[in-house]
């Protein structure tokens, strides 16, 4: 299977990618209504339901499959993108099953119920875990790179730009810094364990950002940031 990022002058639009299987190649589209257009024999796509689990997480009912010999070119929407990520064997990762837009054949998924605490960190019970030889494709917002674990150091990190972390880490809520730095900043995790974060640039992050640089004059942003809860009674 070949995917090719479809590229234009405007990168702050919606993206799109065209997918070309094989006729031995299939994938599993987790998000079927951003698929835009489709080349082949019309049998080579069959939707079905998702299961029940599944459902509950992703608040979808249907997954579409494409088989064969075919060209279909799927649509993301503005400030998103799709990071492919090739899995051979087993995997420690945990992702959001949310965010996965696709997988190929060969790939299994199995449920892994978080720890209560870690559940109030996330607001979420669930994640994946995959394993299998192929391919997925995480969305995405913004640049995605990795971040080292370390069993002892911990690595801070704002919770909306995880894209993924070891099984084996261990998460605790926190903040860093000194009195201002932590009175003003989002709840972070405190993580420590094996092997690595995936992170994502974009999200939360980006749209504070704008709004900052948008914002109507210095002494306002100073007396946000200076005066506690500055932010919630200074309009």
């Amino acid at each position: 299977m070949n995917i090719i990022h479809e590229q234009s002058g405007d990168s702050f639009g919606a993206q799109a990618y065209t997918f070309e299987l094989e006729h031995d190649d299939g994938v599993h589209i987790l998000h079927p209504q951003q698929v835009m257009s489709y080349r082949g024999d019309p049998r080579g796509r069959s939707d079905r339901l998702l299961e029940i689990s599944r459902m509950m997480r992703k608040r979808k009912l249907i997954r579409a499959d494409f088989k064969g010999r075919c060209t279909f070119t799927a649509v993301l929407p503005a400030g998103f993108g799709l990071q492919m990520l090739d899995l051979s064997g087993g995997s420690d990762m945990l992702y959001d099953f949310r965010q996965l837009f696709f997988y190929t054949d060969g790939i299994e998924m199995k449920s892994r119920i978080l720890k209560l605490k870690n559940m109030l960190i996330t607001q979420d019970a669930i994640k994946m875990k995959f394993s299998g030889n192929g391919q997925i494709g995480i969305m995405t917002q913004g640049t995605v790179f990795q971040a080292e674990l370390h069993e002892k150091e911990p690595l801070f990190v704002n919770a909306g730009s995880i894209l993924a972390y070891p099984e084996n880490a261990k998460l605790d809520l926190a903040v860093y810094g000194n009195h201002l730095a932590s009175q003003h900043m989002n709840y972070h995790w405190k993580m420590t364990g094996r092997g690595h974060v995936l992170l994502q640039a974009g999200g939360t992050r980006s749209q504070e950002l704008r709004e900052h640089m948008e914002d109507d004059g210095l002494v306002k942003r100073i007396l946000r940031e200076a005066i506690p809860f500055g932010n919630i009674f200074i309009k």
